[in-house]
């Protein structure tokens, strides 16, 4: 049987924020990692915008309001512990706001290629 959490009932940390994960729906890539607290997780449910909590400006923002670079939210996942949530989109234009598709395309720690 799935686990439902309600987003009061997700384990938040000590400043009431846990990471949000987003992948793109059809092809699984990770585009980004932001910070939620439970009444963006709201929003995000209510809304099926991704919504997020800005640390540094320390206010909520939805993906692609200004960039119009916006996240469909299409599932909201946790994980086992209760302390991630996974967004689940269907991206349009890039996710980063260095304008590259994913937070994470070409920026590598190491040199070793995928065998």
């Amino acid at each position: 049987m799935t686990e439902i959490l309600r987003p009061e009932d997700l384990r938040y940390g000590a400043d009431g924020l846990l990471p949000a994960v987003v992948q793109e729906y059809d092809t699984r890539e990770v585009l980004m990692l932001a910070w939620v607290d439970a009444e963006a997780v709201r929003r995000t449910l209510d809304t099926r915008k991704a919504t997020y909590w800005s640390r540094s400006r320390g206010e909520y923002w939805v993906k692609g309001e200004t960039s119009g670079h916006a996240q469909q939210v299409m599932r909201v996942s946790h994980d086992c512990d209760g302390d991630t949530v996974l967004y689940e989109v269907r991206q349009t234009g890039p996710a980063c706001h260095t304008n590259t598709p994913s937070c994470f395309s070409d920026r590598r720690m190491d040199d070793h290629s995928a065998q």
